[in-house]
């Protein structure tokens, strides 16, 4: 860490000198000079934002409110919710359960169109 102000010097070492004799052995180990206490903090994992520019919990909801409720169960909902984060964190396990699903709904639609003109996939 490059050295501080003397102001904050003096607020780090206030800050270190109200902290337990644990947290002193703690900070001491890894080194006094490097340790930051004015760090900030990262963000929460669901203010993530994917591709689209839309946190998972907006996408979720917003993919739910196009089903009717009575249609699909909790499992169903935590599913969605499991892909979309997996997705918007572009978590590779999750983009490769898009893409077979992707590649398996087109194979459906190839081999077995409905009279009816619908898709045939999951209805």
């Amino acid at each position: 860490m490059p050295s501080l102000p003397p102001e904050l010097e003096k607020k780090k070492k206030a800050i270190f000198d109200q902290m337990s004799p644990r947290q002193h052995r703690v900070i001491l180990k890894k080194g006094y000079e490097r340790w930051d206490p004015f760090v900030e903090p990262n963000d929460p994992i669901d203010l993530r934002k994917g591709k689209m520019k839309a946190t998972a919990t907006e996408l979720a909801k917003a993919f739910l409110v196009t089903w009717p409720q009575e249609a699909y169960s909790n499992h169903f909902g935590q599913g969605v919710w499991e892909i979309c984060l997996g997705l918007v964190n572009d978590d590779e396990k999750y983009r490769g359960m898009y893409e077979f699903a992707v590649w398996y709904a087109e194979k459906i639609r190839k081999s077995n169109p409905h009279p009816n003109g619908s898709d045939g996939v999951m209805e």
